[in-house]
């Protein structure tokens, strides 16, 4: 129960804004007392400045008795003494404690407008005033107040009962408050909890609600986003490894049905050549496809490496011409070099060879006989572009997006002499991107097809 989050999170809450309200009802309940407390012994101050004004236009026998019998029926205790503390008239029994205090009065340092005299209500039965009576500037008597300190206390009490009324009023809107807050809060998270353990179970159908803006809207989104490239990937894999089994099982079906017949003892000499001339055709295919799938597992594994230098391009292309002309020759078709020999890039000189020898080999495959494939080098501004057209059968536009990609093939049911492993576009695409560089094709189904690679100048003009 306790490692919920929603709970630690609420606690947290509860005690940080409890401390807080706590701190600030303090500070308002010591003002609110302090003020009650002066405002209280101000009253007191100002009934015994009243009555001394009563008494300086009056000073009688009559006058003095009637501010006693006024105050008798009060709650404040009135003593009036002459000069030097003898009580002339009192409206209430003068404790010990009250006449100690008269007494102890310096009444030479007793301010005309009246001074408190007792103010520690804690400590004291009651608070006292003084007020000197003077008379056409004779000193002729004071007029003490006093009034019992529970009557201060009995305020503060009842100031303490509203303040907890009302702090336990705040706790309650408080925890109902930090409870709807919280659970606020911790529910998408409860729900992405949920989404990503059926993330881990492989369920990658998952939905939470991505119309936040804030933080956990955007946490839902990331999660959202992982679960659809979870499932993207998973069919991807899916896709792969079927075609990966389709594509090992062809040439070994070839393999295993021609070694089956080429055992047979009637068999002529001509048709075995044959059939042995195919087992080694898909057998090459074969270790080719494995090949590639090694290449591109590197790629994945990010295991794989180039090697750039410093080469005139002319040299790089050299040997590609002379490994596919007799291919050209056989297939009666031309290829076209224009690359200035003064055109230098920094390339893995092997790695280059192989792109450029993929993007030929399909363009011979899909060049019809007599056709014509030019390779042509230029050097730009803030790049390098190498381009390679044919005029072969070209690509549907709605094949294009696709033809870089594992295992795409535009042919679906291609024949041995024109399929390839689906792979080397896409080793190719990832060797130019190893470069800094972008790789596209353009094309249109019968009038031939082009493919341009860019190199970025900063790549090729270290």
């Amino acid at each position: 129960m306790f490692n919920k989050l929603s709970l630690k999170v609420g606690i947290l809450f509860f005690f940080v804004i409890v401390i807080i309200e706590g701190f600030l009802y303090f500070v308002l309940y010591i003002n609110l007392a302090n003020e009650r407390i002066d405002e209280v012994i101000g009253n007191l101050l100002a009934r015994g400045n009243t009555h001394r004004e009563v008494l300086e236009d009056n000073f009688t026998q009559t006058t003095l008795e009637h501010v006693g019998l006024m105050e008798s029926a009060s709650d404040f205790v009135v003593v009036i003494t002459d000069p030097v503390g003898e009580v002339i008239v009192n409206s209430d029994p003068i404790d010990p404690e009250m006449t100690e205090l008269i007494h102890s009065i310096n009444y030479d340092k007793i301010p005309t407008e009246g001074i408190v005299i007792e103010d520690r209500w804690k400590d004291e039965p009651f608070i006292a005033t003084d007020s000197p009576i003077n008379i056409s500037g004779e000193h002729r008597g004071h007029v003490f107040m006093f009034a019992s300190t529970n009557q201060v206390k009995k305020i503060l009490n009842h100031l303490s009962d509203q303040f907890t009324l009302i702090g336990l009023i705040t706790i309650g809107l408080t925890i109902i408050t930090i409870f709807l807050l919280t659970r606020f809060i911790t529910r998408p998270l409860l729900n992405m909890k949920h989404a990503t353990e059926q993330l881990s179970k492989g369920n990658h159908q998952v939905v939470l609600h991505t119309e936040r803006n804030d933080e956990l809207g955007e946490l839902a989104k990331s999660i959202t986003s992982l679960s659809n490239d979870l499932d993207r990937m998973k069919k991807e894999r899916n896709e792969f490894l079927a075609s990966i089994s389709h594509e090992l099982r062809t040439p070994l079906t070839y393999v295993k049905g021609y070694a089956d017949i080429v055992q047979r003892q009637d068999l002529k000499a001509s048709d075995r050549e044959a059939y042995l001339e195919i087992i080694r055709e898909e057998t090459t295919r074969l270790s080719m496809l494995i090949k590639h799938l090694f290449e591109l597992a590197k790629m994945d594994q990010h295991t794989f490496t180039i090697h750039r230098e410093k080469v005139p391009f002319h040299l790089i292309l050299k040997p590609i011409v002379d490994l596919i002309n007799p291919v050209l020759t056989k297939e009666k078709l031309t290829l076209a070099i224009a690359c200035p020999e003064s055109i230098e890039g920094i390339v893995d000189p092997n790695r280059f060879q192989q792109v450029l020898l993929n993007i030929l080999d399909n363009a011979i495959k899909h060049t019809h006989e007599h056709g014509h494939i030019s390779l042509e080098v230029k050097q730009q501004k803030d790049r390098l572009d190498i381009s390679i057209s044919d005029n072969g059968e070209g690509i549907p536009e709605k094949e294009l997006p696709y033809i870089f990609d594992r295992l795409y093939r535009v042919e679906k049911s291609r024949s041995r002499k024109s399929g390839g492993t689906g792979l080397g576009l896409t080793i190719a695409r990832e060797i130019v991107e190893a470069h800094g560089g972008t790789i596209d094709a353009f094309s249109k189904k019968g009038a031939g097809t082009r493919v341009i690679i860019k190199l970025p100048r900063s790549e090729v003009d270290e």
